[in-house]
């Protein structure tokens, strides 16, 4: 019979990978104390200002390296405030156009507003902001360390408030991967730009270049397809001419025909094929 020390002994340890999980997960959820957050946010908020000048200036290198230390001060589990901040890299990058960044920046300021969203017991922080173009950097007041408020008026600002800079980035998003070019580029803008379709908030301005881009878009992306999977299947004609070569075959020896009754597709081997 086995002892009770034995049986503790014997219980599955749980994976190193999960325990990492969970301690990270832990770290994630812990709070500063409100006069602490309200400093961390004062904080912040001095750095993103600097870095909104810097932006206005056209020095994004340096407004980067601000909106950095910005994120570096702000808690990390406000979501809002980390996105904006997100966002604003976005639209640095853009300038600078290195769209690779500027599509990294803007999913991270995407992602932050879905887990805000999704997190419905989160409660509500006032935000307030001010009048803000399209190529400028978003200009957010946060109300540190301010009262909890859970007024209906409140919620509906603070959605608002939440696909506003949903659209920004969004938009950011959609033009960074239309430059960037190739078939998963182009097919990404054209997502991006149909869930800006949808959006009821946007200015007149950013409306018309979303249809604009949606017209735009379809023939570039069934191009670049058409190009990579011609590109694709060179290369694989290519190696199967190499493997072939030896038994005096080439792939130019099968034929893929469709069915056009089932839309399958059957292969047939041509003795007659050149051979490579």
């Amino acid at each position: 019979m086995s002892t009770r020390t034995e049986k503790f002994q014997r219980r599955p340890q749980e994976p190193q990978s999960k325990i990492k999980d969970e301690v990270q997960e832990t770290e994630e959820i812990v709070r500063f104390p409100p006069e602490e957050e309200a400093s961390l946010l004062r904080e912040s908020n001095t750095q993103k200002a600097a870095a909104n000048e810097l932006f206005a200036k056209s020095s994004f290198k340096d407004a980067i390296e601000t909106y950095d230390k910005a994120l570096s001060t702000c808690p990390n589990y406000l979501d809002y405030e980390v996105a904006v901040l997100k966002s604003n890299i976005a639209a640095c990058h853009l300038k600078l156009e290195d769209w690779k960044e500027a599509i990294k920046a803007a999913t991270a300021a995407l992602d932050g507003l879905d887990k805000l969203q999704g997190n419905n017991s989160e409660e509500s922080t006032d935000v307030g902001d001010g009048e803000i173009k399209e190529e400028e950097a978003d200009e957010e007041i946060i109300s540190a360390g301010a009262t909890k408020a859970e007024d209906t008026s409140s919620k509906r600002k603070r959605e608002a408030d939440i696909e506003r800079i949903r659209g920004k980035a969004l938009m950011r998003r959609a033009r960074a991967r239309s430059e960037q070019g190739g078939w998963a580029g182009l097919q990404g803008a054209e997502d991006d730009y149909k869930a800006l379709s949808k959006m009821p908030n946007l200015s007149g301005a950013d409306r018309k270049i979303v249809q604009q881009q949606l017209i735009k878009l379809p023939p570039l992306t069934k191009a670049a397809q058409e190009k990579e999977m011609g590109e694709m299947m060179g290369k694989l004609k290519q190696l199967g001419n190499g493997i072939l070569k030896p038994f005096g075959l080439s792939t130019d020896n099968f034929q893929m025909v469709k069915d056009e009754k089932t839309g399958g597709y059957s292969m047939n081997f041509n003795q007659g094929g050149p051979a490579q």
